[in-house]
């Protein structure tokens, strides 16, 4: 049991700790507001490297090169989102985490939910095609109980 408790501690740990060693000390900005201001951009920018992490979270050269990019620019002083149009400019809609919703990506926001809704509807249209036939007798009944133990005999019997 003691085991156990300390390995999910040790396993919690490393977790939690992992991507806070993204961030080097000498990319942190002197002004508390602004670095809070680099991280949470950082957090919304894709590393182009390794695709499925923030810049914040990955330890890519590109990634550090981008962290470094977005703290100068504000240190220029970019608002947020000329930081996040800069970028966008240079590496394309892929540099962000939650992409744009524009015409360009509405296929992309509503495809989920459109999957969903053609799914639910050939369940329905299914249901109710199943439910027809068997009112007008084209499946047959269930099986009966003499039935069923007619059946059972005769595979008893091979």
């Amino acid at each position: 049991m003691r085991n156990t408790v300390l390995s999910a501690l040790l396993l919690v740990m490393a977790l939690w700790g992992g991507p806070a060693l993204a961030v080097n000390p000498d990319e942190m900005l002197d002004d508390p507001a602004l670095e809070q201001r680099a991280r949470d951009l950082s957090a919304e920018i894709r590393c182009v490297v390794c695709q499925n992490q923030s810049i914040d979270d990955s330890n890519a050269q590109l990634a550090k090169d981008l962290r470094l990019l977005v703290r100068e620019r504000l240190q220029e002083g970019d608002s947020d989102q000329e930081v996040l149009d800069y970028l966008v400019e240079r590496y394309g809609e892929f540099v962000l985490m939650k992409p744009r919703f524009a015409p360009h990506t509405w296929l992309l926001w509503a495809g989920g939910p459109l999957i969903l809704l053609v799914g639910a509807a050939v369940i329905f249209i299914g249901l109710r095609r199943r439910r027809k036939q068997i009112s007008e007798g084209l499946v047959p009944p269930p099986l009966s109980a003499k039935e069923k133990q007619e059946l059972e005999d005769l595979f008893k019997e091979e």
